[in-house]
């Protein structure tokens, strides 16, 4: 390996160890009236300063490639668990949500958007100057389904407009809700996610997927979001 790559994997080593004394810090302080507010703030500064490491490594992101829908499934939490090393636990979307979206998206992997376009959720603009497909019945349609570099982009596209778009905000609020209290429940999510297809059924669809995509991920990756 690197001597270089080696060097950084100690660095943090020693930055997550630091993490663990400043954090036990921060409760020490509050041994009599624990300031909740004080080991919030250590905490993040610590991950922040992970996040900059990670980055400061060039990695890249993992290819989305498949030849069955659990190498699908695989492969779409390995470029999520790549992104999830680069934002912080507030900016994540959960594994099991996202794969489950990108399931019933494209058919794991197998819509012509997915393969065309590297497009997993069926993301669309109205810009003319994005590279784009148009819909077959639609091809005069004023906006197109975005085509991206690479399907792990498709991903953290996805990430972005529901940590940003006006839609999903009580998405943003529940998220919060339940980080801030560690109970997570992902029904209540999904069910903030339901701007995200005109289809009714569409967040009773996601939570049965995302009940299936977990037990495969478990089996090969564990606890992981």
């Amino acid at each position: 390996m690197d001597k270089r790559i080696i060097r950084k994997i100690k660095r943090y080593a020693i930055i997550c160890a630091t993490a663990v004394v400043l954090i036990s810090s921060a409760f020490a302080i509050g041994t009599f009236y624990p300031n909740h507010w004080v080991v919030k703030k250590v905490s993040a500064k610590v991950e922040n300063g992970m996040i900059k490491q990670w980055k400061s490594y060039g990695l890249f992101a993992p290819s989305i490639e498949y030849s069955n829908d659990v190498e699908f499934i695989l492969a779409v939490g390995k470029c999520i668990g790549y992104h999830n090393l680069m934002l912080s636990h507030e900016q994540r979307v959960h594994r099991d949500i996202i794969v489950a979206m990108a399931v019933l998206e494209t058919g794991y992997g197998e819509s012509r958007f997915a393969k065309e376009g590297n497009n997993l959720f069926g993301i669309r603009t109205w810009d003319e100057n994005v590279p784009q497909l148009k819909p077959r019945d639609l091809p005069k349609a004023k906006f197109g389904v975005k085509k991206y570099k690479t399907k792990c982009d498709s991903v953290l596209d996805m990430i972005e407009i529901i940590n940003r778009h006006h839609a999903y905000e009580g998405f943003r609020i529940v998220r919060a809700e339940q980080l801030e209290s560690g109970i997570i429940d992902l029904d209540k999510q999904i069910d903030e996610l339901h701007k995200w297809s005109t289809n009714p059924d569409y967040t009773k669809l996601v939570k049965s997927k995302a009940k299936d995509v977990e037990e495969i991920l478990l089996e090969h990756y564990g606890n992981g979001k």
